[in-house]
């Protein structure tokens, strides 16, 4: 089911920060599906996602190939949610610290990744049921 990106409702809210692993589907060169396990964050009020993730990852080269919709699912029985949007790849300090407190806050201190990136997502489209 879609949902308005301006009320996504408490139970979707919730299950947003609840401590689930979810997957991220980038897209390779030749269009193929590249599916992986990762820990999101997401933020309502500017409706963005963010992965970290080290900067030589797969993920992280199909996106600065242009290959910049993304999607990320997060399944628990049959709650799921699925946030769709345009990834880009920052590299700065600041992107990164932020993106690590929230990862921080919703699963566990990142081990240290000197290598470390964010994809941060424009999230347009979200389905799910909560």
């Amino acid at each position: 089911m879609a949902h308005d990106l301006d009320n996504l409702g408490p139970d979707l809210l919730t299950f947003l920060t609840e401590r689930h692993l979810a997957t991220l589907t980038t897209l390779r060169p030749d269009g193929g599906p590249h599916v992986v396990p990762v820990g999101v964050t997401y933020d309502p009020a500017t409706r963005t996602a963010r992965v970290i993730t080290s900067g030589t990852s797969a993920k992280v080269r199909h996106v600065r190939a242009g290959q910049d919709r993304v999607a990320v699912c997060q399944v628990d029985g049959r709650r799921w949610v699925t946030l769709e949007g345009t990834a880009v790849v920052r590299d700065d300090r600041a992107s990164v610290a932020d993106a690590e407190q929230r990862y921080a806050q919703r699963y566990r201190l990142p081990r240290e990744n000197p290598a470390r990136v964010v994809l941060e997502i424009s999230v347009d489209r979200v389905l799910g049921n909560a």
